[in-house]
């Protein structure tokens, strides 16, 4: 039997419950979709891509739901159709995000593209956490994990000021709702990847591939995390498996982070 096999016939952890993902449409948001999917929950997909998020919704027998997740009353309307349609929100994948090239150093990125990386990267998982919350409250019961990135804990030269100060607000965001909201049966964690081989890194890297292996020889395993890597993280932290894992900075990083030289 492979390790697929065994993995597909042992984890089953989120039979009947429901988990709402935002970016589900491509990256790590669809390879959480499908592994999520694959261990029993009801999967809401949620995407601002219609097409993506519906194909999404439909590869892996859930609901899609369109969501611009800087708008309020789109992230409120994400949770209640999770709630109307399956009963319950159990798991909170807030993931979306960009990481546009005009975020660069602070010495060239603008006002306009700052802001607009703190929106979607940041503001939006504000939004999400406040429209889940009074559900899990209700339940007694639920996990939220928040997308931040291995660059909430490090620092780069080769910076993206918005996107680095956004994870770094995700991170500090999640500890503080694990820790208010622990008693009550809610756990909230920060998943902090390393860099991922996704549509998104790649473009980043497209047009500067000086920039891509600068990067990459930082990463002790050699290589650039696959987006279901990252997606059984994701399974962990979902389930009961994780039940005293909260309020923490959760790594899947290669390495990164505890490296100071990398192997030859």
């Amino acid at each position: 039997m492979t390790t697929e096999e065994t993995a597909g016939t042992v984890c089953r952890r989120l039979v009947g419950r429901t988990a709402v993902i935002t970016g589900a449409g491509s990256g790590i948001g669809l390879a959480t979709a499908h592994r999520l999917a694959s261990e029993g929950a009801n999967v809401v997909c949620g995407d601002i891509d219609e097409e993506a998020g519906k194909a999404a919704a439909e590869a892996v027998g859930g609901t899609f739901a369109k969501v611009d997740v800087t708008d309020p009353e789109e992230v409120e309307a994400l949770f209640r159709t999770a709630f109307e349609t399956y009963g319950s929100v159990d798991v909170a994948f807030n993931n979306a995000g960009i990481s546009p090239p005009d975020d660069d150093s602070i010495l060239e990125t603008g006002l306009e593209a700052w802001r607009r990386v703190q929106d979607v990267n940041l503001t939006s998982v504000y939004l999400c956490c406040k429209a889940a919350l009074p559900y899990m409250r209700r339940q007694g019961r639920g996990s939220i994990i928040n997308t931040a990135s291995f660059v909430a804990i490090m620092g780069a030269a080769t910076s993206q000021i918005s996107y680095t100060a956004s994870k770094g607000g995700v991170l500090a965001m999640s500890r503080e709702l694990g820790v208010q909201f622990a008693r009550e049966g809610i756990r909230v964690n920060a998943l902090c990847p390393g860099p991922v081989d996704t549509p998104l890194l790649r473009e980043l890297f497209a047009a500067d591939p000086e920039r891509a292996a600068r990067r990459l020889v930082h990463i002790p395993v050699g290589r650039f995390a696959r987006a279901d890597e990252i997606a059984a993280a994701v399974a962990f932290l979902a389930s009961d498996d994780s039940s005293f894992v909260n309020a923490t900075d959760f790594l899947v990083d290669g390495g990164i982070s505890g490296a100071y030289v990398t192997p030859l």
